[in-house]
């Protein structure tokens, strides 16, 4: 299984930026996704955002036009700018990856929290 390793996060103020970064702890294979999910207090995890293998993106509705996913493949690795951050915004934010011949295989980061309070 490929090991996830998060970075990033913390305490912002509102309208405020920070940089997720996930990096797979080992060389991979096959092809691959990846992406961000975040789970709020209370609240169900939800999808904020993914990138294909081929580098095709696709945000929540909540965060279009001020988070943005992007890969290097050649680093194995994904980030989330999140710009213009919002209290709403507050949560866990895990990484993940999809792989495997038919992308059979999914693998999680720790979990990294993003607190937006003044």
């Amino acid at each position: 299984q490929v090991r996830l390793v998060e970075s990033g996060g913390g305490l912002v103020q509102p309208g405020g930026s920070l940089r997720l970064s996930c990096a797979a702890a080992e060389s991979i294979e096959s092809d691959y996704a990846m992406g961000w999910y975040r789970q709020a207090p209370g609240k169900q995890r939800e999808l904020v955002a993914s990138i294909t293998n081929g580098g095709t993106t696709n945000v929540v509705d909540s965060v279009k036009g001020r988070f943005t996913i992007s890969r290097d493949n050649a680093e194995n690795t994904v980030a989330l700018q999140m710009d213009s951050l919002k209290p709403e915004d507050t949560a866990v934010y895990y990484c993940y990856i999809q792989y495997g011949s038919a992308y059979e295989y999914r693998s999680w980061g720790q979990g990294t929290q993003v607190t937006v309070s003044s």
